[in-house]
């Protein structure tokens, strides 16, 4: 992994074919491709998972005209511009994360929102994309890999918006946003004795973490995975409704739009966070497979526009937001499983939900102003 970095941008050549209509709209045309039929796909699966509602999918179909709409309107600027907005966008997103904490809007036991001018939002949402673009923009103008106090400051940033959001409180959106900014330390080229000496302090951070950290409500999900019997009725709930629809599925599924659990309402939650468990129970296993080819297709191509990039602050910024991008894949399909605990993370454009989209988009159109600035340059 560590070549991913160490490959010096200037061994790059330039491309010697004429621009197509791709390139001068700046846009990564198979990376599109792959995001169309995934959209495709989601909205087939949220038909059912709705109950059979068209104004569901209907409104999940705007989110995403707006989704890419500002996929397209952010790939129109290079990465030099980004790199430097990038650290006044953290901080108009930390400054947001304090104003939560002194006059956010609460709902359901959690103050995570904003209401400015009518319009409600979650500046956490902001910090998914500004803390992998501020690493980026500090790590990618100093020597690689970075010095031991280059990485504390990184951290240090890192932490920040993370404590904000730990006091919303919301573990889940904050693990998710610090794995972001330490992917974009990890594609920085740090050595492995760095890696493996951050996970032994993770390990034995484990014990004071549920002592003095995790809620009630999060210690009772822990446990809930370790035996979901326990509470069949309570918390256990999702995770036994959620095994029985993807175990009852097989190879290939009861047929769309006849799952018995997600149609009858036994499995809550079947059109946000565990609508793979419809996935599964009515497409079967051929249709998850289906679903996971996409996602790979789509990393690798991410992966492939990273590798390409012109410049180290392009190189870090895509490898943090695939490697995001694949954490959010992981955690979902695991906690469906009942192998991670429930953390409330939607399954990435699929889940109903109009701010995933929008902020995954976003990330997706950092990926096209990076794959398209190679070919401009190269011209």
């Amino acid at each position: 992994m560590s070549e991913y970095l160490r490959q010096m941008p200037e061994n790059v050549g330039p491309l010697t074919r004429p621009p197509g209509v791709a390139t001068k709209l700046h846009v990564d045309a198979p990376l599109l491709v792959l995001l169309l039929l995934l959209t495709a796909y989601g909205l087939l699966v949220l038909y059912s998972a709705s109950g059979q509602s068209m104004d569901a999918v209907v409104r999940q179909g705007r989110y995403f005209v707006l989704a890419y709409v500002v996929m397209f309107a952010m790939a129109q600027f290079n990465t030099v511009r980004w790199s430097r907005w990038s650290p006044w966008g953290y901080l108009l997103g930390v400054a947001f994360l304090a104003a939560v904490a002194v006059a956010g809007v609460g709902a359901k036991g959690a103050q995570r929102w904003l209401e400015l001018g009518g319009f409600r939002f979650q500046p956490s949402e902001i910090m998914k994309l500004a803390v992998p673009m501020t690493i980026a923009w500090y790590l990618g103008s100093r020597v690689l890999p970075p010095a031991s106090r280059h990485i504390a400051v990184c951290l240090l940033l890192i932490a920040i918006p993370c404590g904000l959001i730990i006091r919303q409180p919301d573990l889940g959106t904050s693990l998710l946003i610090g794995a972001s900014g330490l992917f974009g330390i990890f594609m920085a080229g740090i050595s492995w004795r760095f890696i493996f000496g951050t996970g032994l302090v993770a390990i034995f951070s484990a014990w004071p973490a549920w002592m003095f950290m995790l809620e009630d409500y999060q210690k009772q999900r822990i446990l809930t995975l370790l035996n979901p019997e326990s509470d069949k009725l309570g918390a256990g709930w999702n995770i036994i409704q959620s095994k029985t629809a993807i175990g009852s599925g097989g190879w290939s599924g009861k047929g769309w739009t006849q799952g018995t659990q997600s149609q009858l309402d036994f499995l809550p939650e079947s059109h946000t966070d565990f609508i793979i468990a419809v996935l599964a129970e009515e497409f079967g296993l051929q249709g998850v497979l289906l679903l996971l080819g996409l996602y790979i297709l789509i990393l690798l191509r991410a992966f492939w526009i990273g590798l390409n990039a012109q410049s180290s602050y392009g190189r870090i910024l895509c490898g943090s937001i695939t490697l995001t991008f694949f954490v959010y894949i992981f955690v979902n399909m695991g906690m469906v499983a009942g192998l991670l605990p429930v953390v409330g993370v939607p399954l990435p454009l699929v889940s109903a939900g109009g701010t995933s989209v929008v902020t995954l988009m976003a990330g997706f159109g950092l990926l096209m102003a990076v794959s398209t600035e190679k070919r401009v340059v190269g011209q």
